[in-house]
């Protein structure tokens, strides 16, 4: 592959290397292997259930440990609220309220989720803000026809001139509205939340990645926001911010694997995806950061309950943590009995959800120790999983590698050869969903910070079909944050309640109960 000057001047200022790239296009060439799913995870399979007596057990020990640890709540948060209005998009696009009806509309373009929208109209936390948005223009919304009213609520809503919300940071959009007619965003959400398990002496640490173009956004919508949410909770919160590094993105191709170029003759590169977001994660400084992502919230209502299953994973990664640091230590010694090879190795199989490979009994002692060492000595996360209720998305699955060893890996249906049928059939009988509820454990036994970039699974990364000015193009996304990124962190799989997993993917979401204050 050869690159011009300019293109080489173009590759260094994004902080990138040339063989870099072109190690990036050899993946498009090459193609990337599908994962290998096994089996699906379930319940006594890789998922771990919870009892009352687990619960409570859970709970307790955070909460007696939590003072002495450094707590950080992660938050991704860097995406444009553009895909929640995708059916608005539409029906502006084709809809005129001079020429049909809106039911006329609806029953011909089969667009289903309009007719919710309508009906729901009022319960959206941002139906006042909207509406006086209409009348500062003059228009009698009281009085217009349902045809016009929604016309004119959606065109309100989403013209770029008016308020512009598809092209606002999803995290600062109006997301619940309360009785006193306090109107919250996810983003004040996540604050409250915090408060209830991510805080240490009434300090809440909180870590959002957004694209940099919002952060004035963002730091206005805090400053508006943290008086009244300090003295709601008694919290105090310490708020940062990282974007996507520009080193992080990669080359697009055309179909054909060559470069794909703008219409300047220059190379066009493209943000890889939540997998980038390892670097800023890396760069976190904490005894334990929980992971959410910035969609997934409740009112208040709900929110202790969704706290509640935060502190059980965190119970649990306190609890195998602790053990963890307990073996290392032992192997340490170098000198242990065959009790103690034993009792790790029943720790490995039972408690960490490790397939100690069958060849693992022919070694000699001292390379028993290395082989165990390097099992154990990993960062650890323990994961939500929810039951599947049909949502589009990855799942927990036993993953067989090339070597032929199985392992707990979350897996993205991208990644599964669905022409495979047996490989398609697993992905379809698969009985829980991941969510995204993470909590993670990122220092050693020693006490000193993982490397997260010698954990990644390069293989687990992604290509997609893309448009740029109407020509088709390949796109790379680095491995997922929460799939090949961790792929050789420690896993462990918990089955939590659906009420920890409430998205806006669609903005009727809002409507759920879950984004609804109790009558």
């Amino acid at each position: 592959m050869s690159f011009t000057e300019k293109d080489i001047k173009q590759i260094e200022a994004k902080g990138l290397t040339i063989q870099q790239v072109e190690s990036q296009i050899e993946l498009f060439k090459t193609e990337i292997p599908f994962a290998n799913i096994a089996e699906a995870a379930t319940i006594d399979n890789g998922i771990i259930g919870l009892s009352e007596n687990s619960i409570e057990d859970n709970v307790a020990r955070f909460d007696a440990q939590k003072d002495s640890l450094d707590l950080v709540k992660f938050v991704p948060a860097s995406g444009a609220a553009t895909r929640m209005f995708k059916f608005l998009y539409k029906f502006l696009k084709e809809y005129n309220p001079e020429e049909q009806s809106i039911n006329s509309y609806i029953n011909k373009s089969k667009l289903k989720e309009m007719s919710l929208f309508m009906v729901g109209l009022e319960k959206f936390p941002f139906y006042a803000q909207v509406t006086e948005r209409l009348e500062s223009k003059g228009v009698d919304f009281e009085n217009l026809s349902d045809s016009k009213k929604t016309w004119h609520f959606v065109h309100a809503m989403l013209d770029e001139k008016q308020l512009n919300f598809g092209n606002q940071p999803k995290g600062l959009l109006p997301f619940h509205k309360y009785r006193s007619s306090h109107i919250s965003t996810a983003f004040e959400e996540h604050l409250y939340e915090a408060a209830l398990y991510a805080s240490t002496d009434n300090t809440a640490e909180l870590h959002f990645t957004i694209s940099e173009r919002y952060k004035d956004k963002f730091d206005e919508e805090f400053k508006r926001i943290e008086e009244y949410v300090e003295n709601s909770t008694g919290v105090s919160f310490n708020i940062s911010f990282s974007y996507q590094h520009e080193s992080t993105d990669t080359i697009a191709v055309t179909l054909d694997n060559e470069p794909f170029r703008e219409d300047d003759d220059s190379l066009l590169f493209r943000p890889s995806g939540h997998g980038a977001l390892l670097r800023n994660l890396n760069a976190i400084e904490a005894d334990i950061i929980f992971i959410k992502n910035i969609d997934n919230v409740v009112v208040k209502d709900y929110k202790h309950e969704v706290a509640k299953y935060k502190k059980v994973l965190a119970g649990i990664l306190l609890k195998l943590q602790s053990k963890t640091f307990e073996y290392l230590q032992l192997l340490d010694k170098q000198t242990i009995s065959g009790g103690d090879f034993a009792e790790i190795e029943e720790f490995l199989s039972q408690d960490m959800m490790i397939k100690i490979s069958s060849e693992y009994q022919k070694y000699q002692d001292e390379y028993k120790i290395e082989y165990l060492r390097e099992k154990l000595n990993r960062p650890i996360r323990i994961c939500g999983m929810v039951k599947n209720e049909g949502e589009p998305g990855g799942g927990p699955f036993w993953v067989r590698d090339m070597y032929g060893n199985l392992s707990l890996q979350i897996v993205e249906s991208a990644q599964i050869n669905l022409k495979n049928k047996s490989q398609k059939d697993i992905l379809t009988n698969a009985t829980h969903f991941n969510p995204v509820d993470l909590v993670c454990g990122v220092k050693n036994y020693k006490g000193e910070k993982f490397n997260l970039e010698n954990f990644v699974d390069h293989n687990a990364a992604f290509i997609t079909m893309k448009t740029k000015v109407g020509k088709d193009l390949k796109a790379l996304e680095l491995p997922g944050l929460w799939n090949g990124s961790m792929a050789y962190w420690n896993t462990i799989f918990v089955e939590v309640p659906i009420i920890t997993f409430n998205p806006v993917k669609t903005v009727n979401d809002l409507l759920k109960a879950p984004h609804q204050i109790k009558s």
